[in-house]
């Protein structure tokens, strides 16, 4: 049955009061509504007791405008006219000189609850900035679409910290944006002064389609719960010269190749009986990134139950069904840059993907391996649940 939840942009009469005096700035995106579908940029733009001076934007922009991995850099916001910091441009993180302008942060964004998403990191680095330059940071907390129970490891290893990777957590967190927040903050060296204005009506058990909430797409490639569900694990794809689906209308649901015969890929995974997950053999065109223009054939996951599917063990089966067919065809992503590690070791976290995924004893080895570090992960999230512990 659907439950009302109410999210931080729902109780934001509470925002205003806290802000009262002080000029602040706001990292956002299309995300950042209330259940009315009203913008919080709009919204806090009409706060009488409290300025907004300063906008904040991450990947894909303020207004969602831009596709993946598309720097740019500072503007004005067409429609209130307040400065726009970009934070995937020249800068990652803020400078002393944006925060120059506020003397608090509020942070609201919808994020998937997987390290990866570039929004984790983006919240990492405003944290820590918050820190050093004494702002106030205020979270505005979301549902983690995937629920709060199920964690997947493996872990970031020191060394590979990235914009795909900031904080040493697993693939899937279990956990809120806010909770995400009040972790890295227990965590960090020099904690910022934070407050996290929580959820009401939230229970772990709850997917986001029980929450009642508009869904908004968090980037343009994140159109439905299908694509979040096995986001988690076929991200690991983009560290291939596999598509990911990015350029159809299923991205990471789609997965294939012109050299890739997806019914040999999907008899492989299926006779392996993979709880909660089916992968149906399909074709299709990509209309930009890997493989533009080029039909390809690969497979389509179909996820049959969400509360026994394991996206990331999944998509290691996969990279090792795919790696031990297509030994000659398969590679990986080259470093973006000279003195760079490959794009799938900042993804993954480690080398381990990498260098032991071919065979099935390092397949077997990944798998326990992160298997147990999503239970040690679980003993050390505990502390900074807001909303109860595991079901």
């Amino acid at each position: 049955m659907e439950r009302m939840v109410q999210t931080g942009a729902d109780r934001l009469s509470l925002l205003e009061s806290e802000l009262r005096g002080l000029r602040f700035g706001l990292l956002t995106n299309p995300t950042g509504i209330n259940r009315r579908f009203e913008s919080v940029i709009d919204r806090c733009a009409g706060f009488k007791s409290a300025a907004l001076t300063a906008l904040f934007a991450c990947e894909h922009g303020i207004r969602g405008e831009r596709q993946a991995g598309v720097r740019f850099g500072d503007e004005k916001d067409d429609k209130t006219g307040i400065p726009v910091f970009s934070l995937y441009g020249d800068h990652k993180r803020p400078t002393e000189e944006m925060l120059d302008r506020v003397d608090a942060v509020v942070f609201d964004i919808q994020d998937l609850g997987v390290r990866f998403y570039t929004y984790l990191s983006t919240l990492v680095y405003m944290m820590e900035a918050c820190a050093a330059y004494g702002k106030r940071l205020i979270v505005l907390d979301r549902p983690n679409p995937l629920g709060g129970i199920v964690s997947e490891g493996g872990m970031l290893e020191a060394g590979y910290e990235s914009m795909v990777g900031a904080w040493a957590v697993p693939f899937r967190t279990g956990l809120t944006i806010g909770e995400f927040a009040e972790y890295v903050n227990g965590r960090m060296p020099v904690r910022c002064n934070l407050q996290v204005v929580p959820l009401l009506g939230w229970e772990r058990d709850m997917e986001y389609p029980a929450t009642g909430l508009p869904w908004i797409m968090p980037s343009p490639n994140m159109p439905t719960m299908d694509t979040v569900r096995v986001y988690a694990g076929n991200c690991l794809f983009e560290g291939t010269n596999v598509s990911e689906g990015r350029g159809t209308t299923r991205p990471f649901e789609l997965l294939g190749a012109p050299w890739m015969d997806g019914r040999l890929v999907a008899e492989a995974v299926n006779r392996l009986g993979l709880p909660g997950v089916h992968a149906q053999p399909v074709h299709f065109t990509p209309t930009f990134s890997k493989h533009q223009g080029e039909l390809c054939s690969g497979v389509q996951l179909f996820v049959t139950d969400p509360a026994a599917y394991r996206s990331v063990a999944t998509a290691l089966h996969l990279l090792h069904a795919v790696a031990a067919l297509y030994p000659a065809q398969f590679q990986w992503t080259p470093p973006f840059k000279v003195g760079q590690k490959p794009f799938i070791d900042y993804l993954s976290g480690s080398d381990l993907v990498r260098t032991s995924i071919h065979t099935e004893a390092g397949l077997n080895r990944i798998l326990s391996l992160w298997d147990a570090q999503a239970k040690a992960w679980n003993d050390a999230r505990r502390p900074y649940l807001l909303y109860g512990g595991e079901a």
